[in-house]
C-alpha cells in the first residue's frame, strides 16, 4: 500500500454567529479525531459561525491567520484541519473560506466561487466571489516515502454544482476532492431533494474521476433551514467507506492511494482531458461573448 491516509469528518452543528462556542465544539471533534488516529479532519462550509452567521457578518468575520485559528491547528498537533468562516480578506473583502491548516499554521484557503442566490440562498448579499481552482499538496499527511501522492481539491458546497469548478480540480493534479457543505432540506425549493441530489453528485465525481470524496455537512436548524448531515467519504470507485446519519457524528476511513491508481487505470477521465479543445473553445466563447477576464489578487 503507497500512502494510506485516515480522514475523518466533524458533522457537527453550528451555533449562528457564535465563534466562541462553535471553537468549543470544533475542540471536542478535534480530540475525537486524534483518538481516531486521524491524519485529516474535516469541518463543514462555515463551521466557525454557522449558515447563517453572516447576518453579523463584521463581528464574526476574521483574517485566516486569526488567532484563534492558529491556536486550534496548534491544538490539533500534525493533524491537518479544514475549517469554514467568515473570511475578512484584503480590502475589507468578506469571504466563504474553507482554510487548510496545520501544525498551527495556515497551508491553503479555497474562497467559494459558485456563491448560491436563489431558493433560500442568498450568499451574494454577504460574500464576494472567489476566483481561483487551486489544489493542496499534501506534503505531510500520509506522505510515506513517496512524498505526498495526495493532492487536495477543495471546493465549497455550490462550487460542486458548477461541474467545470470540479474538472479544473482535477486536472490541476486533485487526487482527492474535499467538500464541506452546508446543505439544508429546504434550501432550493420543495421539488428539489437535496439530500438525493448530493448522494448522486459525490457519487458521480468519485467515480468520474477516480478520486476519494470527503462530504462535509452540517446538522440542526437555523431558522426555516433543517440541516440533514448525511456526510460521508466515498473511496475512488464510488463506494462508501463511511456515512453519517442526521445527528452530530465523528465519521472516519483509511483511503489507499493504490486504489486511486487502479481506477484511474481502468477509467482514465483525466488522462484523456483535451485541454487544447477546451482552451480553444472557452477562448472562443469569451471572444463571442465578451465575458471579461479577471486580474489575480494575491491576498
Amino acid at each position: 500500500m503507497r500512502s494510506p491516509l485516515t480522514v475523518a469528518v466533524a458533522q457537527c452543528a453550528s451555533r449562528p454567529g457564535d465563534v466562541a462556542e462553535n471553537l468549543a465544539r470544533h475542540r471536542h471533534f478535534i480530540a475525537g479525531a486524534k483518538a481516531a488516529g486521524a491524519d485529516m479532519l474535516v469541518f463543514p462550509e462555515l463551521s466557525l459561525v454557522g449558515h447563517t452567521g453572516a447576518e453579523a457578518l463584521l463581528d464574526v468575520a476574521m483574517p485566516s491567520r486569526d488567532p484563534r485559528l492558529v491556536a486550534l491547528s496548534r491544538e490539533a498537533g500534525e493533524m491537518t484541519l479544514v475549517v469554514g468562516f467568515v473570511e475578512e480578506g484584503p480590502s475589507a473583502q468578506f469571504y466563504n473560506t474553507s482554510a487548510v491548516y496545520r501544525g498551527g499554521a495556515l497551508v491553503h484557503l479555497h474562497r467559494k466561487i459558485n456563491l448560491p442566490s436563489y431558493g433560500r440562498l442568498v450568499e451574494t448579499k454577504y460574500y464576494a466571489a472567489g476566483r481561483f481552482v487551486d489544489v493542496h499538496r499534501m506534503g505531510g499527511e500520509g506522505a510515506g516515502a513517496n512524498g505526498g501522492d495526495w493532492i487536495m481539491g477543495r471546493l465549497i458546497c455550490a462550487d460542486l454544482y458548477n461541474p467545470a469548478l470540479a474538472h479544473l480540480s482535477v486536472l490541476h493534479g486533485a487526487t482527492m476532492l474535499v467538500a464541506p457543505v452546508s446543505s439544508a432540506r429546504e434550501a432550493v425549493g420543495d421539488a428539489f431533494d437535496n439530500p438525493g441530489s448530493w448522494a448522486t453528485t459525490v457519487r458521480f465525481y468519485a467515480m468520474m474521476y477516480g478520486a476519494p470524496v470527503v462530504m462535509a455537512n452540517r446538522v440542526g436548524n437555523e431558522g426555516e433551514l433543517s440541516f440533514w448531515g448525511g456526510s460521508r467519504i466515498l473511496d475512488p470507485h464510488g463506494r462508501i467507506l463511511a456515512e453519517a446519519g442526521e445527528e452530530e457524528a465523528l465519521i472516519h476511513a483509511t483511503l489507499d492511494y493504490d486504489e486511486v491508481r487502479a481506477a484511474r487505470a481502468s477509467l482514465p477521465t483525466v488522462r484523456d482531458s483535451n485541454l487544447a479543445l477546451v482552451h480553444r473553445e472557452t477562448t472562443r466563447l469569451i471572444e463571442t461573448l465578451g465575458v471579461p477576464s479577471v486580474v489575480r489578487d494575491e491576498g
